[in-house]
């Protein structure tokens, strides 16, 4: 088959044909129509990730059809279309696994990155950690759901009931959990790069109450500020925005280092807090709520063999919404 795989010796995706993959006990083989390019990807290509797999195939926003079954597996059939997420094991018997809390695991597989993931025309993946996804949805809208909307999704759910949100960078998730936090009878701030006049825009289409740059203060105090970009000098930014008692959740795997700060921008029981991954319970949670809103889902799509445009489209921000590799 046809993949783009990174071999981690260069900062570019190489296009190249590999062997099929094969169904192990529990697994579907998974015919790929598209697969969203997250952040998380840049990240592994641009070497912030430690410890990937090595050789890899990028992607953990994976929509298809079940081509085949592997032994044991229960609840899908083949022909369904089906969606594979970032989290693609865990152990089960950690701690973590034990309290609930799967995200947290000792021992994860982690699709895209520890196993192969969707830049390619087929995969393989655990069929315990796969989804069924919302009819309403084209295969290049459902992918962006999957990961942006997902991690958006508990980003939003660990700032309690915060009635005045701000988004720090505006990109695939926030486009996302802004319309949820809508749904929800929320207010919604959009922070974009400086200067990022069509991203404020877009912002404010999508029912955010106000739109600026990411280095201002806000309008006014926040309950619960959530931040996509990954740039550490935003923690400050928004703990001075975030009012008493108010929590900064940061949504991203990496982040550049944060800067110090006056104790006096955390005092007042204010918290900084990170988000890890996504357990099933959050997905299905999701794709509930995903059902029931009709998300508008703003996408660019790309060839399977432009995916290292799409990368660097991504880097250098010039996408709106979310950019989804069409494989078929």
């Amino acid at each position: 088959m046809r993949a783009m795989v990174f071999d981690g010796n260069s900062s570019q995706l190489h296009d190249v044909q590999v062997p099929d993959p094969q169904p192990g006990a529990g697994q579907l083989l998974i015919d790929i129509h598209t697969c969203g390019v997250c952040r998380t990807d840049l990240h592994l290509i641009d070497r912030e990730l430690p410890h990937p797999k090595q050789p890899v195939i990028p992607g953990h926003e994976i929509v298809g059809t079940v081509a085949a079954l592997g032994a044991g597996v229960e609840g899908f059939a083949v022909g369904e279309r089906i969606g594979a997420p970032w989290l693609g094991h865990t152990c089960g018997h950690c701690r973590y696994c034990a309290s609930a809390r799967e995200n947290l695991c000792d021992d994860p597989g982690f699709t895209g990155y520890t196993l192969d993931g969707g830049y390619a025309e087929r995969t393989v993946a655990d069929s315990r950690y796969c989804f069924h996804l919302p009819a309403q949805y084209s295969d290049v809208e459902a992918a962006p759901l999957l990961c942006a909307g997902l991690i958006g999704y508990r980003t939003l759910g660990m700032a309690g009931d915060a009635r005045r949100i701000g988004i720090y960078g505006f990109g695939a998730a926030a486009h996302i959990v802004a319309q949820i936090a809508r749904y929800e009878g929320r207010e919604v701030y959009a922070f974009t790069r400086p200067g990022d006049t069509v991203g404020q825009q877009f912002a404010l289409r999508l029912g955010a109450t106000w739109a600026g740059d990411s280095d201002v203060p806000s309008p006014g105090e926040l309950d619960a500020a959530l931040l996509f970009a990954p740039v550490g000098a935003l923690v400050p930014l928004a703990l001075k925005s975030v009012a008493k008692g108010g929590v900064v959740v940061c949504g991203g795997i990496h982040m550049s280092d944060i800067p110090s700060f006056p104790y006096a921008f955390l005092w007042g029981e204010r918290r900084v807090v990170s988000v890890a991954n996504l357990t099933r319970e959050d997905g299905a949670a999701f794709m509930r709520v995903a059902a029931q809103t009709r998300l508008h889902i703003e996408t660019s799509t790309y060839a399977l063999g432009d995916a290292n445009r799409a990368l660097d489209d991504l880097r250098s921000g010039k996408l709106t919404g979310a950019a989804v590799l069409s494989i078929r």
